[in-house]
């Protein structure tokens, strides 16, 4: 007879099944989108492009504008500098965008294309801007190549015109939907700070329908706004991952003083956000915030007895994962599996920051859980299956375990392919953190109540 109980786990020493997590020119592909009137620019092969404009295409609902440079068998063993020269001399003449940021790939990469050389010796026109990332596919993951980028951005635009620094600050929102750029736009409104958000792609990757198409929608951040943030006065970066390195090389470039914060998901993390610009600039939180608070607080009291005790499997981007485990822990909940596919070490930073920040965490709530970086989904079902959870939070590729484990499931993060809408509708911020409940509530209430309907079943049969 067969033993179907749950075993051990047995650790792999190698090898992905099923990543959590996707390439790092996809994420550096996004957040060039998040510059006005920019054109993403993929040197390497056709192949790998398509895949990165279809999967944000799929996530977003929204067509995404890149060129590649199409490598071929010559370019592969030749080199690309021919074909990225001229793709910069096409690029301006047949789309015109303001600005061309290249990112490489793995075969541009392996082959060692010298990218700022070739763009030197490239046919640019005056007054527009070419700035490049190196991205290989093969280090990292998505959220490491938007912070490639977002670096490049700073590296190559930003300056410090005097010693002198504005009354503003500079905001890295991280690998986050248009829609939770929006509302760190509107809380940083809402206290009166003149503020500078880049990359942002508010605007641009949820921009309406109008009945005509618009090559370069109206939203993202301007140059000279990128090349202004030199000249503020602090920056915060949203996310240790995707934001923290950048806003540190402008610290190190400009002299621009800066924190790094989590991503603000939830009271607490929304709170430090506010606090840290009241802080800053000696402006008073205003009314409408505090009475957004309080209607967050009321209603996580009403439905406390909802979530508290409720077992919890998440997955996805390190930076989400760990301002959503503070807000699930707030809710009473208890985290018990945290994985991501992202390597631990921040780009540039010190190593394990995802995991002693979820384990600082649990440690202090009493929780004991399993915490991993650079993991994978296969891996993450065997955890479920050797202890069961209430419930599973994660991007769309998590419908396959909660379906074969029969558990609740939200879709949180990226990507999100089988449902619509959700890049428009925040998960930051006080008003965030209320979708986050309601989200959450329904889906644990949607499976007491078809577990009502089974035992009424039951009866009657």
């Amino acid at each position: 007879m067969l033993d179907c109980t749950p075993k051990e786990i047995v650790e792999r020493s190698g090898g992905v099944i099923n990543p959590a997590k996707a390439c790092q020119p996809l994420g550096a592909m996004y957040a060039a989108l998040g510059i006005h009137s920019c054109l993403p620019h993929s040197h390497g092969s056709q192949g790998c492009c398509s895949y990165h404009r279809s999967h944000l295409t799929r996530h977003f609902r929204e067509p995404v504008m890149a060129t590649t440079s199409s490598f071929t068998e010559g370019a592969s063993v030749f080199g690309g500098g021919s074909n990225l020269r001229t793709a910069i001399k096409n690029v301006f003449a047949i789309y015109n965008p303001d600005v061309m940021a290249v990112h490489t790939t793995c075969l541009s990469e392996t082959i060692g294309d010298d990218i700022p050389t070739i763009i030197k010796s490239a046919e640019i026109p005056a007054g527009k801007v070419v700035i490049y990332a190196h991205t290989p596919s093969y280090q990292g993951s998505h959220v490491t190549g938007f912070c490639n980028m977002v670096k490049a951005m700073i590296a190559q635009l930003s300056r410090a015109d005097t010693n002198e620094k504005e009354e503003q600050v500079n905001i890295i929102p991280g690998f986050v939907d248009p829609g939770d750029m929006r509302e760190i736009k509107r809380l940083t409104g809402k206290m009166g700070i003149k503020f500078i958000i880049f990359p942002d792609t508010a605007g641009v990757m949820d921009s309406p329908m109008t009945g005509r198409f618009h090559m370069y929608p109206a939203g993202g951040a301007l140059v000279d706004d990128i090349r202004e943030a030199g000249n503020s006065a602090m920056t915060v970066a949203l996310g240790y991952y995707a934001s923290g390195s950048p806003a540190h090389l402008l610290e190190r470039n400009c002299r621009v003083p800066a924190i790094t914060l989590k991503t603000p998901i939830g009271i607490k993390a929304t709170d430090d956000f506010l606090m840290r610009l009241r802080g800053k600039f000696a402006r008073e939180i205003p009314y409408e915030l505090e009475e957004e608070r309080g209607q967050l607080v009321d209603v996580m009291t009403d439905t406390h007895y909802h979530f508290y005790g409720k077992k919890v499997a998440l997955f996805g981007d390190p930076d989400i994962l760990i301002g959503l485990t503070e807000f699930l822990l707030s809710l009473g909940m208890r985290p018990v599996h945290v994985l991501t596919g992202t390597p631990s070490g921040t780009p540039g930073g010190p190593k394990g920051v995802f995991e002693r920040e979820i384990n600082e965490m649990l440690a202090v709530a009493g929780v004991e859980s399993r915490v991993k970086a650079a993991g994978d989904l296969f891996e993450l079902h065997q955890w479920i299956k050797n202890e069961p959870v209430d419930l599973l939070m994660g991007n769309t590729y998590g419908k396959y375990i909660a379906r074969a484990e029969d558990i609740p499931f939200v879709r949180v993060g990226f990507p999100i392919l089988d449902r619509s809408a959700h890049s428009y509708l925040p998960i930051v911020g006080y008003r965030g953190a209320l979708r986050l409940v309601e989200m959450i509530s329904n889906a644990l209430l949607d499976r007491q109540d078809r577990d009502a309907a089974d035992e009424d079943l039951e009866l009657i049969m």
